[in-house]
């Protein structure tokens, strides 16, 4: 409507211009013809008599032609917009990253157009992420899974192809097959698990506790862990730190953190764990030495199924969906989650809203 209503003020203008044209031309003839002393047989003198006796016929010629040069202009006017639009449509269809150019008068159409064509872009990068996000979680789980179902099969079926096995060795398939069996079940459960944090409707159960016991239980729970890979872990927290949260959502950072520390930790290195409350909030840190890892890979470690060492991890790192897990949790919470490393140092800075006395 605008368009429109510019289009006719600027015919309107155009026509005024014409009109005002042709007195002016009226005038600066009489000017320039009064300005000398004519004999009468000068050939422009002629002239200039000749459309005097026919000024009318000479304006009519004039202003018609004017007019319609303005109605064909401004009648077709439309039509090259639309053929823009046309062009413009095409453009905004292409997988390509050239913008819509219109004319100024459509400068308002064009800026809407090419926002268009980039949110319909990033729809689409979207939803190519997300359909190779989808084809990664068949690939990595079918990765995953293959290697204890292989060993349930193999040890299974040993068991049942030799009767006359001893009994430590019987002893023994059975206590791998189980091991097997295990792992098996924590694979399905973490892939369940990354499932259900992303759904955008989950609720926290939240209530008071005390984190230093928490973090104190989780430590003394690790030590079968800790003491195969000859590692030991220090907890310095404050007595009677409490906290309001999900407990056992939360349980599920800290032990995600811990676990990898113990991976990705040197033999016979040290864990610390510190908790401290001030008045920015909570913050918890988790060290353990290690390989140094790089920024690039810092910057994807919170990434769903990234792994930092895919030929240690599928034994010992999971599915690559703890720390995206850990990551989920601690947004729910309000909270973030930070990784450093430098120097054969890993740190984990956990930072959660400032804890209060009561619910």
């Amino acid at each position: 409507m605008r368009l429109a209503r510019q289009s006719f003020l600027r015919m309107i203008m155009a026509c005024i211009l014409l009109l005002i044209s042709g007195i002016g031309i009226y005038i600066f003839a009489l000017i320039f013809f009064n300005s000398f002393s004519w004999q009468g047989d000068e050939w422009l003198y002629r002239l200039a008599t000749w459309i005097s006796y026919r000024l009318f016929w000479f304006y009519l010629l004039y202003y018609g032609t004017g007019f319609l040069l303005l109605l064909r202009h401004y009648w077709f006017k439309p039509f090259r917009y639309f053929q823009q639009l046309i062009d413009a449509t095409e453009i905004v269809n292409r997988q390509d990253d050239q913008l819509v150019e219109l004319s100024p008068q459509l400068s308002e159409l064009e800026a809407r157009l090419n926002q268009f064509k980039v949110t319909s872009m990033n729809n689409r990068r979207a939803a190519r992420e997300a359909e190779q996000r989808k084809n990664d979680l068949v690939t990595y789980l079918a990765h995953d899974l293959k290697t204890p179902i292989t060993s349930l099969i193999g040890y299974l079926t040993l068991l049942r192809d030799e009767p006359e096995i001893s009994e430590d060795m019987r002893q023994r398939y059975i206590s791998i097959t189980l091991d097997k069996a295990e792992r098996l079940d924590d694979l399905i459960n973490e892939f369940f698990e990354i499932t259900r944090f992303n759904l955008s409707h989950i609720t926290l159960e939240k209530r008071q506790i005390n984190l230093s016991l928490m973090l104190q239980q989780l430590v003394y729970e690790f030590q079968p862990m800790l003491q195969e890979k000859n590692l030991t872990c220090t907890l310095s927290a404050d007595d009677n730190l409490m906290l309001v949260c999900d407990p056992d959502k939360l349980q599920r950072v800290f032990d995600n953190l811990l676990r990898n520390a113990v991976n990705y930790s040197y033999p016979y290195s040290e864990i610390r764990i510190t908790a401290k409350d001030d008045t920015a909030g909570l913050t918890l840190v988790f060290e353990n030495h290690g390989d140094t890892i790089s920024k690039e890979k810092l910057t994807r470690l919170f990434e769903q199924f990234y792994r930092l060492d895919t030929a240690r991890s599928s034994h010992s790192g999971g599915a690559g969906l703890g720390l995206a897990i850990a990551k989920e949790i601690t947004e729910l919470h309000g909270g973030q989650i930070l990784a450093f490393s430098e120097d054969n140092l890993i740190r984990f800075t956990v930072r959660l809203p400032r804890p209060v006395g009561n619910l």
